[in-house]
Order: structure tokens, then sequence, then C-alpha cells
């Protein structure tokens, strides 16, 4: 069994560009559209991204 990891780590196993736009998001409190602007993305690629990476970490701790 392997030791449970942190939310730090989690985070830092994401693809390059979902890393980006959650630590943006929850850590940086910017808002999709916010990013998108940032980024030069559309904002629905941003909440995409969001969602997966939610999905990815809620996984990988069995949530």
């Amino acid at each position: 069994m392997s030791a449970p990891q942190t939310i730090t780590e989690l985070i830092a196993s994401l693809p390059e560009e979902e890393r980006i736009i959650l630590t943006l998001h929850y850590l940086r409190g910017k808002s999709s559209d916010e990013i998108a602007t940032m980024l030069g993305v559309p904002e629905k690629s941003v909440a995409t991204l969001i969602e997966t990476g939610k999905r990815r970490i809620t996984g990988q701790l069995g949530l």
C-alpha cells in the first residue's frame, strides 16, 4: 500500500494545463473568465479543465 498523497502532490501529478488552471482557480481565486482571458483560451475550455481536474483528484482520493 502506498503512502497517502497530499492535495499538493495530487495537483502536481495532473497534466500541466489542468494543474495551471486548478492552481489559478482554487489557490489564486481566479474565476473561469479571468483564467480564460489570462491564458487566451475559451472560458468553456477552462470550465471543462477545472471539472476534469477535480474528477481526477477526487478519483485518486477515492471520493
